[in-house]
């Protein structure tokens, strides 16, 4: 009878609980950085497991586990790596992994080298594990201008598919502004792409760039995410470059209505939601996701930042993790970047 109680206990454990799967993995709490680099996480949680997708080289690798202790000791595996001598063979730039109409797909910016030639790709994989099967390379994904673009996310609200990316209003830098779309699948851009946000408050306007061989300064609306919670949309971005500590986060809201292309149905927040803290040692925050914990009762926040003030868009910049909130109102309170190496409890999993 014991075995029998004892056996039906461990198959109703939520999976992904820590000490369960994983005996490594029985510590209650993780600390942050995730990983010592990684700049633009993506993380997703599908089917029991965390997936975590990042840029390495000319590639893209994705890990897997069931809570963020066994995902950071995870082995990195490369999934698909760019052909030489195309326009997306450099330059690979924040790819998301999406589970979309029960296939799996990364989007990611990348060019031949030339920055001025980014835009956005796609790959598909249709195998139930995104660490197994075939990724294919499905293209360009672009709206009819193709203007220059970086940071494509893909979302889905009130079964119809949006695509939001950061790019260029002409054919030369200066500015990157948020701009968005429709779809008519995960694949295709099927509207002309409408300006959602563009960089106008002081705190989205910091990024001289001191280059004698590029512009002397950009503003910039980047990194979008969206976060849905009881039919209400936000998409969460990053504004100013990311090249200065200045980088934070910045919120838009959309106010309802049945038409997300109109600029005038979203509201953005006259100040970041979410900013470095040099007392923590937390510089630069920007470029996030969002997930779930295993029970799906919490909701957490993951980006990116640097140790340092000046350390800019390089190697230093490290994946953070911490739980936000819901005010009375419904809308997100993402608090202040927790410091580095202080021990936080994993998300709850009972």
């Amino acid at each position: 009878m014991r075995t029998i109680v004892l056996l039906t206990l461990l198959l109703a454990w939520p999976a992904g609980c820590y000490g369960m799967q994983d005996s490594a993995s029985s510590d209650s709490t993780f600390t942050n950085p995730l990983f010592p680099s990684g700049a633009d996480p993506w993380i997703v949680r599908h089917n029991n497991y965390y997936y975590y997708c990042s840029s390495s080289g000319n590639g893209i690798s994705i890990r897997r586990g069931e809570n963020l202790n066994s995902l950071r000791r995870s082995e990195a595996v490369r999934v698909w790596t760019a052909p030489e001598g195309t326009m997306w063979s450099r330059e690979i730039w924040a790819p998301e992994l999406h589970h979309l109409n029960g296939k799996w797909y990364v989007y990611f910016a990348a060019d031949d080298g030339r920055n001025v030639n980014h835009r956005m790709y796609v790959i598909e994989n249709s195998s139930s594990d995104p660490l197994a099967g075939n990724w294919t390379f499905r293209g360009k994904v672009s709206d009819p201008s193709d203007k220059w673009a970086i940071d494509g996310t893909v979302f889905s609200y009130r079964r119809k598919l949006y695509f939001v990316w950061s790019g260029w209003e002409g054919d030369v830098n200066g500015q990157q502004n948020l701009y968005i779309a429709r779809m008519s699948d995960p694949m295709t851009i099927s509207s002309e792409r409408v300006l959602l946000s563009a960089p106008e408050h002081p705190w989205e306007t910091v990024g001289d760039l001191n280059n004698p061989d590029d512009v002397p300064h950009v503003n910039v609306n980047e990194g979008p995410a969206a976060l849905i919670r009881k039919g209400r949309l936000f998409i969460v971005y990053s504004g100013s470059g990311c090249w200065t500590d200045a980088y934070c986060l910045g919120m838009l809201t959309f106010k309802g209505g049945r038409d997300l292309l109109d600029k005038g149905s979203w509201e953005k927040s006259s100040e970041p939601v979410f900013r470095g803290k040099a007392e923590a040692g937390v510089y630069a925050t920007g470029h996030n996701s969002f997930f779930r914990s295993p029970d799906g009762k919490e909701w957490w926040i993951l980006y990116h930042a640097n140790s340092a003030p000046g350390q800019g868009c390089g190697r230093f910049r490290s994946p953070r993790a911490q739980q936000f909130y819901w005010d009375p109102s419904g809308r997100p309170v993402f608090g202040e970047p927790v410091k580095a190496g202080i021990a936080l409890r994993l998300p709850s999993c009972k």
